[in-house]
């Protein structure tokens, strides 16, 4: 009997109720889930009513299948193993398709479950008294759902249950643990929503996006205080960094930060939600399939936070035709690859770099300039920025042929105007020792630049993430290196990661053109495929000095 009930109860728990609720209200389901984003906000959004009667048939579901078994004698294995299947269900319905409707984390399923064990009423209230004391000790949601498994369980080892209750006691338990992992992580990380302190959702007066990052290098990922337990472990070489890597390469994308307290001149508040998968430079360029995946895994988790657009930030950027195959994956959020503000903070900074390199008393036309990627949308706009106003233009990139194709297209517009200076083209980096000023714009994961590349004296400007120019540069005589696309953000904002960017109110300026696409919802400016139009240039450097952005020279 209890084989023919486990996968009825399995299929019982994998019904999106609550979704199926949400949509048949025409409530947007990215606030149909407490745990996501606040039981307040779910509260102050959905409503007490429509809130409860998604939590009834939450616990509905958890309840009837147990209800049935006690009608037809099982006893109380067979009956927690029915638990589990109604909870294993709710967590990953296979007959349902990837992206599955989105799910509460199952507080009311497990809610059910207990009130379905026939357990005597002083063993049944202790799960539920440790599930409130947690909620109203801490404030968080996520911990006080924790509290009812973790309750059953001490009453299976400190009660008269047997070998196998405690076993399925242990399990339920670990589901749970495991489906809230992401909240756990949350609270070490001080992102996770408390009582008093709700998330923000889109309003007028309070804008949500989403940035996906990754790290850097492996000291990244000690940022997170879920992985940080590991650092000694690594140094002390117990833990190879490959698998370090390759452990990363199971994770799903994770909220790991926030950049909070961003205000806009014109007084609206700003909530950016940072969002990491966990794979180095090198992961997501050697494995383009498993960074797309993760990319559009990274998008629905924005979505389900109340995001309204979500940027790609470092080489999440180049994934997927710079964001094409994300935003097809997931429509119901928008995408922007943040190429348009960033070509816009280089537009906007090159002039005064000119400017400051003529003060210093070196004559422009005499000059000679370099521009490293120049393969790229960004760099290439550099050289066509710069080109009029220096004696000697040196082009690198990894494509000579298409590089050469776009230089002599360069040169041609030039000459009509009178204002053609030399142009050479080259793949290889050290041709830039000629250079006295050099932009540089790659999208390679180290650095490209050495001191063996550098002029002594030599201004170079760094648009590259991460840097191009190896530190080591900086101790060549007399050469200055300008950090490029960094923006500063309105209002006392800051990020409580290290983006590495200087402060932590200075963000890269794909991070900056989510934040003003969200404010504005110029959808329609925003950044996806490899072309920038020049209207959207403009619209983003305009919009960004009126809301209080400042480009970092």
């Amino acid at each position: 009997m209890t084989a023919v009930f486990l996968p009825l109860a399995y299929a019982v728990g994998s019904l999106p109720l609550g979704y199926w609720l949400a949509q048949r209200r025409g409530v947007d389901p990215r606030t149909a889930s407490p745990y996501t984003l606040g039981l307040e906000s779910a509260l102050k959004h959905l409503g007490l009513g429509l809130t409860l009667l998604a939590f009834l048939l939450d616990f509905l579901k958890g309840f009837l299948p147990l209800l049935l078994g006690r009608a037809l004698g099982l006893g109380l294995p067979e009956l927690l193993a029915l638990g589990v299947a109604v909870y294993l269900g709710h967590l990953y319905p296979l007959f349902f398709r990837d992206p599955w409707p989105l799910r509460a984390k199952g507080a009311g399923v497990l809610l059910g479950i207990l009130a379905g064990l026939p357990l005597a009423p002083a063993l049944g209230m202790v799960p539920v008294a440790l599930a409130i004391a947690l909620y109203a000790l801490t404030g968080y949601a996520s911990l006080g759902a924790l509290g009812l498994p973790l309750g059953l369980l001490g009453v299976a080892f400190f009660g008269s249950f047997g070998l196998q209750e405690k076993l399925l006691s242990g399990l339920l338990f670990l589901l749970a643990l495991w489906r809230y992992k992401e909240n756990l992580g949350r609270i070490l990380e001080g992102t996770e929503p408390k009582l008093g302190n709700p998330l923000p959702l889109p309003s007028e007066k309070q804008v949500v996006c989403a940035f996906l990052i990754h790290p850097l290098t492996l000291e990244d990922f000690w940022q997170s205080p879920r992985f940080r337990w590991a650092r000694p472990l690594v140094r002390l070489g117990l833990l190879p960094q490959a698998w370090v890597e390759r452990l990363a390469e199971r994770f799903r994308p994770m909220k790991v930060g926030e950049v909070r307290g961003v205000k806009t001149a014109d007084g609206r508040e700003v909530l950016c939600h940072l969002i990491s998968a966990p794979l180095l430079p090198h992961q997501i360029k050697g494995k383009p399939e498993l960074a797309v995946k993760r990319a559009i895994q990274g998008a629905r988790l924005a979505q389900e936070l109340g995001a309204t657009v979500v940027g790609l930030g470092a080489f999440w950027s180049v994934v997927g035709e710079k964001g094409k195959a994300v935003q097809e994956a997931v429509p119901g959020i928008e995408v922007t690859n943040g190429g348009a503000y960033t070509a816009g903070t280089v537009k906007a900074a090159i002039p005064a770099i000119l400017a400051h390199f003529a003060g210093s008393g070196k004559d422009l036309k005499k000059t000679t300039a370099a521009v490293v990627g120049a393969n790229g949308v960004v760099a290439f706009g550099i050289a066509r920025q710069i080109a009029p106003l220096v004696g000697r233009l040196i082009l690198v990139g990894r494509d000579r042929e298409r590089l050469e194709r776009a230089a002599e297209s360069l040169k041609r517009n030039l000459e009509r105007k009178g204002q053609a200076p030399e142009i050479l083209v080259t793949t290889e980096v050290a041709a830039i020792r000629e250079a006295d000023l050099v932009f540089t714009a790659t999208s390679d994961p180290g650095a490209v630049i050495y001191p063996q590349h550098v002029k002594p004296g030599a201004w170079i400007y760094d648009e590259g993430v991460p840097p191009d120019v190896h530190p080591s540069v900086r101790e060549v005589p007399g050469v200055r290196v300008i950090p490029g696309g960094v923006v500063r953000l309105p209002g006392a904002a800051r990020a409580t990661l290290d983006l590495h960017f200087g402060a932590p109110d200075q963000v890269p300026a794909c991070l900056a053109e989510t934040m003003i696409l969200a404010a504005e919802e110029a959808f329609d400016r925003k950044s996806l495929g490899g072309e920038v139009k020049g209207e959207n240039i403009q619209f983003f450097v305009e919009r960004a000095e009126a809301l209080g952005f400042k480009v970092v020279e």
